[in-house]
């Protein structure tokens, strides 16, 4: 993923989380807001709770290439946070990838 598509700051997550709407079920949480950019910006969250950093990375770059593969799908305009929850370890690639869909296609 390019740096332009990326949230980096801190002040921006919490902006988003605050400020923004929210979409849950049991494998993820996105909470998302209108930008005045013609491309989305994600950003990734997976808490220390859930397990050390080589776990933590690893779903990211999972969110990170599900994001990739499929972004001209969900073109907003928006920014999102994705919060990873627990029930979503050992999950299957394909499977998360149907959840985030799921979750980012509902009204």
């Amino acid at each position: 993923m390019k740096k332009k598509f990326i949230v980096k700051y801190a002040r921006d997550f919490e902006d988003i989380i605050k400020n923004g709407k929210c979409k849950k079920n049991k494998y993820f949480v996105i909470h998302y807001k209108q930008n005045d950019l013609p491309y989305d910006k994600f950003g990734i969250s997976v808490s220390k709770k859930l397990g050390n950093a080589v776990f933590r990375n690893k779903y990211k770059r999972i969110i990170r290439s599900i994001i990739d593969n499929y972004k001209k799908h969900y073109n907003n305009n928006e920014d999102y946070i994705i919060i990873l929850r627990r029930e979503a370890i050992d999950k299957k690639y394909d499977f998360l990838k149907n959840e985030l869909f799921a979750l980012m296609n509902k009204k």
